[in-house]
């Protein structure tokens, strides 16, 4: 499914913690947030595929809300993004895309868990595959998303790069119980 977007994509790099990852956004969002330290023709790629065509067009300083933020979240500063989207896929994609928005911060769900918040619990495979089209990483917290068994299973960025964002929820999620136990 094509955007409606007439107007340019524009785009960015984020290089922090060691990955560089390219970013893309419309006049309405964040549209693209790609897997870490793969080269600029993977968003170059995406944009092709699912975008009117438009042009792409690097500009930092429209994307250094974006950056900040995703900075911030790499760094486990963040826990809410704030930053709008403009997420690119069918009513079925974006359904299973809000769903995985609603899941905490420091938590996980199982695709099963995913299939029945959205009402269909038989489409746990459809499911998975709506999962593996999500553009914005992190954001969109896909990598939230594990087997039922607790295993880590597929995503876009690779598993090295999921666990390393489960590592830096978790850590941060530790330190913000330990900071209100101390408080209380």
């Amino acid at each position: 499914m094509k955007s409606e977007v007439l107007g340019p994509v524009y785009w960015s790099v984020l290089e922090h913690g060691g990955w560089t990852l390219h970013l893309a956004a419309t006049s309405r969002g964040l549209c693209y947030v790609g897997s870490a330290n793969k080269p600029f023709e993977e968003m170059e790629e995406w944009v092709g595929k699912h975008m009117r065509p438009a042009k792409l067009i690097r500009d930092d300083k429209a994307l250094s809300p974006y950056i900040g933020e995703l900075a911030d979240y790499i760094e486990g500063k963040l826990v809410r993004f704030t930053i709008p989207c403009d997420l690119v896929g069918t009513p079925f994609q974006r359904s299973v895309w809000e769903a995985l928005r609603s899941i905490p911060y420091g938590e996980t769900r199982s695709y099963s868990d995913i299939a029945e918040s959205i009402g269909k619990p038989a489409a746990v495979r459809a499911v998975g595959s709506a999962i593996g089209a999500n553009p914005v990483l992190m954001s969109v917290p896909c990598h939230r998303v594990i087997g039922k068994n607790g295993a880590l299973t597929g995503f876009r960025g690779g598993l090295e790069m999921k666990s390393r964002l489960l590592s830096i929820e978790k850590a941060a999620a530790d330190t913000r119980a330990r900071e209100v136990a101390h408080h209380a």
